[in-house]
C-alpha cells in the first residue's frame, strides 16, 4: 500500500541516523527525497472527501446538514474561513478555533451531545475520526490563502496574550516550555528542524501544513491534537480537548504566523 511504501522509505531514511556525523548531510537528504515522495499521493485528500460528504450529510437527532454552520464568514463559507481561525464569535461570547466551533455547530445545529462527537476527537486503530475529517475538509478550503489573524478584538487579544504566556512558561516535572525547542532559531532534536515559531517565517511553517497526515501514524492530525501531544511531551498535565489554553495558543501561533500562505493538507513523518 501507498502507507506501506511511504514507511519503507521513512525507515531508510532513519537508519541513516545510526552511522558518524558523515552521514548527517546524505540522511538530511534522503528526507529531503522522502518528503518529495509524500507529497506526490498525500492520503489526507481521502480524509477530505470524507469530510465533505459529513459535511453535506443530513445527521443527529435534528437530521439536518452542517451546510448552514459559520466558521466567522457567514453560514456555509468555508473559503478562507481556517486561515483567519481562532477568531471571537458573538452567539457563544468566546473566541473558538475550527474544532470547538464545528463541535459548537454540531451539538446546536445537529442536536448531537458534545460527550458524543468529542468521544473520538483523534483516531485510534479502527476507530476513525469523524472531527479530524471535517478539519481536514474545511482547511484545505483556506488553501493558498494568508493566515489572516490580527487578533484586534479585545478577546482575540486577551487569548493571544494568554497564548504568548503560555508559550513562554516554564511547567511540569522537567521545567519546559514550548520557548525551549520552539524559542530559537537554527535548533533540533535527533534530526527534527525545530520552528522559531516567535518568527512570521517560523510561525508560517508550522501552522500553513496544518491540518497534516502523519505518516508515522497513519492519519491526520489536527492543531489540537499537535499542541495538545507537544504539551504532553514537555510532561506537562494535559489539557482537556477544545480548552481555552490549546486555542489561546492557537491565537498566539497564527498571529505569528499571518501573512504565511496555507498549503494544506500538509504531509509529516
Amino acid at each position: 500500500s501507498m502507507h506501506a511504501r511511504l514507511q519503507a522509505v521513512f525507515l531508510t531514511a532513519a537508519l541513516g541516523l545510526a552511522g558518524p556525523v558523515l552521514a548527517q548531510d546524505s540522511t538530511m537528504d534522503e528526507i529531503a527525497k522522502y518528503r518529495e515522495m509524500l507529497a506526490d499521493g498525500n492520503p489526507a485528500e481521502l480524509f477530505e472527501l470524507k469530510g465533505e460528504a459529513l459535511w453535506k450529510k443530513a445527521r443527529g437527532p435534528k437530521n439536518v446538514s452542517l451546510e448552514q454552520c459559520d466558521m466567522g464568514l457567514g453560514p456555509g463559507k468555508l473559503e478562507g474561513a481556517y486561515a483567519q481561525l481562532p477568531r471571537y464569535f458573538a452567539d457563544t461570547r468566546k473566541v473558538m478555533d475550527v474544532e470547538s466551533r464545528l463541535v459548537h455547530c454540531m451539538v446546536s445545529l445537529q442536536g448531537f451531545k458534545e460527550e458524543d462527537v468529542t468521544r473520538q476527537w483523534f483516531s485510534r486503530p479502527g476507530k476513525e475520526s469523524e472531527i479530524e475529517a471535517l478539519v481536514t475538509y474545511i482547511g484545505a478550503k483556506s488553501n493558498g490563502m494568508k493566515i489572516d489573524v490580527p487578533a484586534r478584538h479585545p478577546e482575540e487579544a486577551r487569548m493571544a496574550k494568554v497564548g504568548e504566556y503560555i508559550f513562554y512558561r516554564r511547567s511540569g516535572p522537567q521545567d519546559f516550555s514550548c520557548s525551549i525547542c520552539h524559542g530559537q532559531n537554527d535548533k533540533r532534536i535527533r534530526l527534527q528542524d525545530l520552528g522559531n515559531l516567535t518568527t512570521q517565517a517560523g510561525a508560517g511553517v508550522a501552522m500553513s501544513t496544518w491540518p497534516s497526515y502523519r505518516v508515522s501514524q497513519g492519519t491526520v492530525w489536527t492543531m489540537q491534537r499537535r499542541l495538545i501531544d507537544c504539551m504532553r511531551q514537555a510532561r506537562w498535565p494535559e489539557p482537556k480537548y477544545l480548552s481555552d489554553s490549546v486555542i489561546a495558543l492557537q491565537v498566539y501561533l497564527q498571529k505569528n504566523a499571518s501573512g504565511t500562505v496555507m498549503q494544506t493538507p500538509g504531509i509529516k513523518r
